[in-house]
């Protein structure tokens, strides 16, 4: 475990930790090499110097560069930013919760927030757009009832969060079964797709809004990480150092669905990455503290590795990327209870 260095500029002052520096510039230029591959690969196949001289406007071939901007890249930056956005909210909700499986995907949220999609594409229609902010609105409103329904004498711990999202999560998935069955062919296989989880046919319209959607909501939880962190602690330390507990549980846990939902919204649900993520991420920091940008660059990596994988695999079998990470998940997910028991 390496320690701590305060850099100081006048009164501003910074705690930064140089091996989860290099762990975050490792992963950022694995996510890095992993897009030039991906932006590369495809029917028309690009050398990593040809796409690089295509996204500075350079190649001399009007062909790859539509093909890079116009098909490739927006798929490559939703990757990205959903990656980013799962792990970092895995990280929160683990250390609210303080239990490894408090990932999203398994407390109910992501549920949630499929929940939201499915009704819309059912009832309404397809609208990109709307079936996304169904997602969102969902999404939020599955976490406020969790977060209700876990208070007890006012205060919210975090296993018990645990568990009243597994349960609710269970009821949301009896709903979207019974609504996909209730539906017209048509419509019910349109939110099956949808919930398979996919990169296929990501435009702007889908890479801007999740671009957007991180700017916006990763200065929240980087502001409150250091509350985060004495939380992990238990609700008497923190309260007894200054920590509002359960305002700091409320804004994080809101947080976290934040993130988790713009990423459903942008790709459908995406399994694994919220779980393994932040626990790659903490093993490779060797560090006490949350690992939000480890956990977000780690997620990053994860899901452009994995579509990498998917692309990769024989033409005929076709693997939404949802389904890709739900494979890896169960086998680590397998692995980890296996290896320790205190999960």
């Amino acid at each position: 475990m390496s320690a701590p260095a305060t850099l100081r500029i006048g009164s501003f002052s910074l705690r930064w930790r140089p091996r989860t520096a290099l762990v975050c510039a490792a992963l950022a230029g694995a996510a890095l090499a992993l897009a030039v591959a991906l932006l590369g690969m495809g029917t028309l196949a690009f050398t990593p110097a040809e796409v690089v001289a295509a996204l500075f406007g350079k190649a001399g071939n009007p062909l790859a560069e539509r093909v890079i901007w116009s098909l490739r890249l927006p798929r490559v930056v939703t990757a990205a930013c959903v990656g980013a956005a799962l792990g970092m909210a895995g990280a929160i909700f683990q250390s609210v919760s303080r239990n490894a499986l408090g990932s999203p995907d398994i407390i109910g949220f992501t549920t949630g927030a499929a929940t939201g999609a499915i009704v819309q594409i059912i009832l309404f229609g397809a609208d990109p757009f709307a079936v996304a902010l169904a997602a969102v609105l969902s999404g939020m409103a599955t976490a406020a009832l969790v977060f209700m329904l876990a208070l007890k004498g006012r205060v919210t711990g975090g296993y018990r969060l645990v568990l009243v999202g597994i349960g609710v999560g269970a009821t949301l998935s009896g709903v979207n079964t019974i609504l996909l069955v209730a539906s017209d062919l048509d419509r019910s296989i349109s939110a099956q797709i949808w919930l398979a989880g996919s990169l296929t046919a990501r435009s702007w319209s889908h890479a801007v809004p999740a671009a957007l959607g991180l700017v916006l909501i990763v200065p929240v939880a980087l502001l409150n990480a250091r509350r985060l962190a004495l939380l992990e602690m238990g609700d008497d330390a923190a309260s007894q150092l200054g920590v509002p507990v359960e305002r700091t549980r409320l804004a994080m846990v809101m947080t976290a669905v934040g993130l988790t939902a713009m990423a459903t919204a942008a790709a459908g649900p995406i399994a694994f990455i919220a779980l393994a993520g932040p626990q790659l991420a903490r093993h490779l920091c060797r560090s006490p503290e949350v690992p939000l940008l480890p956990g977000a660059a780690m997620g990053a990596v994860l899901l452009l590795a994995a579509d990498l994988v998917s692309q990769r695999v024989p033409s005929g079998l076709n693997l939404p990327i949802g389904l890709t990470t739900g494979l890896l998940g169960g086998i680590y997910l397998l692995w980890r209870l296996v290896r320790d028991e205190k999960v």
